[in-house]
């Protein structure tokens, strides 16, 4: 009996001794903020952020074509048209409500809630649910869509509302742990764990790319939910997704959101700074055949003539290393800073030409809606394809015929249009089989989309017309 339970002992101590080590992790007396090692329970930090967050229900009239025909043929249902008609009768569109959820959270007592630009826009009706059942109408205070960010407001007047406060993402650690609440296939307040799993990261959705990476379950209907700390300080916007992977999540960290928000709030819109650079990545061949001995910076593809780069005497070949006082690892890294700074600010800027380093004094301007639509801006969007109205510039190029529609003016290598066969000079006469006259039309159509769901755009190219289906994330 004695040796039996010395043979035992052992196991029995090790047991003990990791009981002991968990409860020295996180006493149950302890706050959330104060936790050390793996924590015992989410219980009381979920408690503690869960009355802020909101749900969002929004209501968008959208076309309906009468006659089934006319989704595929357009409004003159093709060659067959007296043919349809003559035995389907002449059926008009119509309009249905189409009905989306999403996630969001409340920052001030005045009502104003943080949420994801696709989850509002184009929305007619948009009605705010809190944990406690309370439901409100909300307005929508400003939009950006590069950083798929968006501010709405609620009416708070006699009514105390909880809120969170944003964090500073910019301490955030791969390997911290993270919690992600919101409304995922419209479940009401659910809560999810798991830790960042990297930082920085550039996912294709345009040209502010800086997300944190989580495993936490992030869900169609988390859209515009907090990702929160320890502390139950928000340090992420619930965005994206990758469908076809598990515990890939993305979030929109708080440190970018600060300065948007803080614009929305102020003007409604964002203002950003612009340069006149055309950039793309230092590749290591790239590097070797311009006789660079690294491959670090953004290398400039072109300069928009009378531009701020150009005034400075920027050069295409030429390779940022520095802006303002930071280093420039690559392409990804510029725009974000060129973005933030404001607009007037003369600021220094290093770059490399032909192995020498040179310094440059370079005015920032303002970011203006048409240079993002001209011929210099980069690849928008997450297809990464620039679109413009078919203007004659354009007809006489790429020899168009057509008078109507939206063309393809620039395809970013690699990118999800250049996968799915895209080329320059593709007219875009449909997107989700509604009907494309202009640039105008196709943006408006765009912004309809969400992440994850598929895009199905109708082409013309040198006289034939077809389909081409895009999933994004």
């Amino acid at each position: 009996m004695i040796k039996r339970a010395l043979r035992v002992s052992p196991f029995v101590l090790l047991v003990l001794i990791a009981a002991l080590l968990l409860q020295s992790g996180c006493d149950g007396k302890k706050g959330p903020s104060e936790f050390v090692g793996f924590p015992q329970s989410f219980a009381d930090l979920a408690e503690k952020v869960k009355p802020a967050v909101v749900n969002i229900s929004t209501s968008t009239t959208v076309r309906v074509p009468g006659s089934p025909f006319r989704q595929f043929f357009g409004p003159d249902e093709g060659p067959f048209g007296d043919f349809f008609k003559h035995f389907f009768g002449d059926q008009p569109d119509r309009e249905m409500k189409q009905q989306s959820l999403g996630s969001g959270f409340i920052v001030d007592k005045d009502g104003f809630i943080i949420t994801n630009n696709h989850v509002v826009e184009g929305a007619d009706e948009i009605k705010v649910k809190l944990a406690d059942g309370r439901e409100f109408r909300a307005r929508v205070v400003g939009r950006d869509k590069k950083t798929d960010l968006a501010l709405i407001k609620i009416s708070s007047l006699f009514k105390s509302l909880p809120t969170l406060t944003l964090g500073d993402s910019n301490a955030m650690r791969t390997g911290d742990w993270v919690l992600a609440i919101g409304n995922p296939f419209g479940l009401e307040h659910t809560v999810t764990q798991g830790i960042i799993s990297a930082t920085g990261r550039a996912i294709g959705s345009g040209p502010y790319d800086n997300f944190l990476q989580t495993d936490a379950p992030i869900n169609p209907g988390n859209s515009g939910g907090p990702l929160v700390n320890l502390k139950g300080e928000v340090i992420g916007i619930n965005t994206a997704i990758i469908a076809s992977g598990q515990g890939i999540g993305f979030a929109i960290p708080s440190n970018m959101a600060k300065s948007v928000i803080s614009q929305l709030r102020e003007k409604g819109k964002v203002t950003r700074g612009w340069i006149g650079v055309s950039i793309q990545n230092l590749t290591p061949d790239l590097a070797q055949a311009m006789g660079l001995k690294g491959s670090k910076g953004a290398l400039v593809s072109d300069v928009a003539p009378g531009g701020p780069a150009a005034s400075a005497g920027m050069r295409r070949g030429d390779v940022i290393t520095s802006f303002d006082g930071r280093d420039v690892k690559d392409a990804t890294d510029l725009p974000l800073m060129v973005a933030e700074t404001p607009v007037g600010k003369t600021v220094a800027v290093k770059i490399l030409r032909e192995g020498r380093e040179l310094d440059l004094k370079i005015t920032i301007a303002e970011m203006e809606t048409e240079r993002l639509a001209s011929r210099m801006s980069a690849p928008e969007g997450g297809l990464g394809m620039a679109v413009d109205d078919l203007k004659p510039e354009w007809q006489k190029e790429f020899n168009l015929k057509e008078r109507t529609g939206a063309v393809v003016t620039d395809v970013s290598p690699g990118s999800p249009a250049d996968d799915a066969g895209i080329k320059m000079g593709d007219l875009i006469r449909e997107v989700n089989r509604n009907r494309i006259r202009d640039g105008k039309d196709y943006r408006e159509y765009m912004g309809r989309t969400k992440g994850g769901d598929p895009i199905l755009l109708l082409l013309r190219r040198g006289g034939q017309t077809f389909y081409v289906s895009i999933k994004i994330s």
